[in-house]
């Protein structure tokens, strides 16, 4: 299988939390070829500079720093599906069905259509409105 994890799957599965166990056994249950894109690479660098943003300038702004570097470091530990020149493609003919789902999500679920993808989400109420995606959800 060829999964793309979505933000909501990658932050629980390499932070290694409780659900994000659940990832983990399922992989070995039923090997599975693991990526993320790089819209959540955007959305969790965005959080993570939002929130160093936030605290005032010095000593408050450790811990989000530590944070920041942790997942930028965690990063390296998965393969990255691009935004490219098929992704947009799918992308803008995804925007012309006003489908109701956000533009980021649109870019997840075109990176996994350009990919042939299944995606691992919690997200299903949006993700399921996109025709020929397919998405599970492994943390419930």
């Amino acid at each position: 299988m060829f999964a793309v994890l979505d933000t909501n799957h990658y932050v629980e599965w390499f932070e290694g939390t409780t659900l994000g166990s659940k990832i983990a056994r399922r992989v070995i249950k039923a090997p599975t070829e693991m990526f993320t894109t790089v819209v959540t690479v955007q959305e969790i660098a965005q959080g993570w500079l939002a929130e160093i943003n936030r605290r005032r300038s010095g000593p408050e702004q450790v811990n989000a720093y530590r944070q920041f570097q942790h997942s930028t470091v965690a990063f390296s530990k998965i393969s990255i599906l691009p935004f490219d020149s098929e992704a947009a493609q799918v992308f803008l003919s995804l925007q012309k069905q006003r489908l109701g789902t956000g533009t980021m999500d649109l870019k997840i679920a075109s990176i996994c259509l350009a990919h042939d993808a299944t995606l691992l989400t919690r997200n299903l109420v949006d993700f399921e409105k996109i025709p020929g995606l397919r998405v599970e959800n492994w943390l419930d």
